[in-house]
C-alpha cells in the first residue's frame, strides 16, 4: 500500500463514520417504539442522495397499538434501506448505503440493495443489544449474498 492510499483510506473511514452517525440520527425519526433503523445513501463525492428510516408506509397511520403489535408491525414496516432507495430520485449506481444499527436483512433489503446498483454497504461491526422480544436476525447470510453480488461490505 502506498502512502497516498493510507491517506485515502483515512478519509474514507472519516466519511463512513460521519454518514453512520447521520444514519443514527435519522433512525430516531422512526415511530417504532422498539427498533429504530436509519439509512443514508451517498455518492462517490460524499454528497447525500437520500435517507430513510423504518416505519409504516406513508399512507398508513402510525397507530401506536399496531406499532406495538409485532405481528402487524413486521408485516407492514418498510425498512430504512428500502425507504432510502425509494426516495432517491436518481441513479444509485456506485453509491454507498450506510445503515445504523443493523445490517440489511437478507429477505427484504439485501436483494433490493443489489438490484438498485449500490456498490457499498457500511454498518456497525457490533450492533447494540436488541430490545427484549425483538425478532433475532442472522446477518451472515446478508453479508454473503451482498458480497456474492459484488458489493463491498464495510463494518466499522
Amino acid at each position: 500500500m502506498k502512502p497516498e492510499d493510507d491517506v485515502l483510506e483515512g478519509k474514507r473511514l472519516k466519511w463512513d463514520k460521519r454518514f453512520l452517525e447521520l444514519a443514527e440520527h435519522v433512525a430516531q425519526w422512526s415511530k417504532d417504539p422498539s427498533t429504530k433503523v436509519g439509512a443514508i445513501i451517498a455518492d462517490r463525492n460524499n454528497r447525500i442522495i437520500s435517507q430513510g428510516y423504518n416505519g409504516f408506509p406513508s399512507r398508513l397511520p402510525d397507530d401506536l397499538e399496531q406499532l406495538n403489535n409485532r405481528e402487524i408491525k413486521y408485516k407492514y414496516t418498510v425498512h430504512a434501506e428500502v425507504n432510502a432507495i425509494l426516495h432517491a430520485h436518481t441513479s444509485l449506481i456506485g453509491c454507498s448505503i450506510y445503515v445504523w444499527p443493523l445490517l440489511p436483512c437478507v429477505d427484504k433489503c439485501a436483494p433490493i440493495i443489489i438490484q438498485s446498483g449500490l456498490s457499498r454497504v457500511v454498518s456497525l461491526a457490533k450492533p447494540p443489544k436488541r430490545p427484549e422480544g425483538s425478532k433475532y436476525v442472522d446477518f451472515s447470510e446478508s453479508i454473503d449474498v451482498l458480497k456474492r453480488a459484488g458489493l463491498m461490505v464495510h463494518l466499522i
